[in-house]
């Protein structure tokens, strides 16, 4: 598969912006290298369609104007984790659910754990909100791109949310 990526100056710092032909298959934390990505190639195309949607649309949500996404996405995952990505796409803006919410509503209540770890493997952060889970006393735990970056998240959806 061929690959094509651009990247996102966002208060959060450098994202990369991981395109295939199917659609967004990642969103990359700074110093994250796009070639990771694997493939038969990986080029630089900011003119890109796909990018330029999913480049808009993050861009409006760091500005407080989008809460969804409509950007065609391609996340690359076992039909596991694809249901759990699916459903923290259920989870609405400004609010959050715990791992073992996650895990009751994929019918797999005993999975915790196993979520927690589909959770970490997220390839599409923010657009599919992984940020949005929490620990079931309501801490913040684990997150790719560090707790920090979580709060941020978790602060920015609150303030425009209410």
């Amino acid at each position: 598969m061929n690959y094509v990526y651009r990247t996102l100056n966002s208060p959060l710092g450098i994202l990369t912006l991981v395109g295939s032909e199917r659609g967004l298959a990642a969103i990359l934390w700074e110093g994250e290298d796009p070639a990771c990505r694997g493939g038969d190639s990986i080029r630089e195309d900011v003119r890109n369609p796909l990018l330029r949607q999913a480049h808009q649309e993050l861009t409006e949500y760091f500005a407080g104007r989008r809460r969804r996404f409509t950007v065609k996405l391609d996340p690359s995952g076992t039909e596991f984790q694809n249901q759990v990505w699916n459903a923290l796409r259920t989870i609405p803006f400004g609010e959050t659910r715990s791992y073992s919410q996650i895990a009751q509503q994929i019918g797999r209540g005993n999975a915790v754990r196993a979520v927690g770890a589909a959770n970490g493997r997220n390839p599409l952060p923010i657009i599919v909100p992984c940020h949005r889970v929490i620990g079931a006393n309501g801490t913040l735990t684990g997150f790719a791109g560090g707790l920090t970056i979580k709060a941020q998240l978790l602060a920015l959806e609150r303030v425009r949310a209410g």
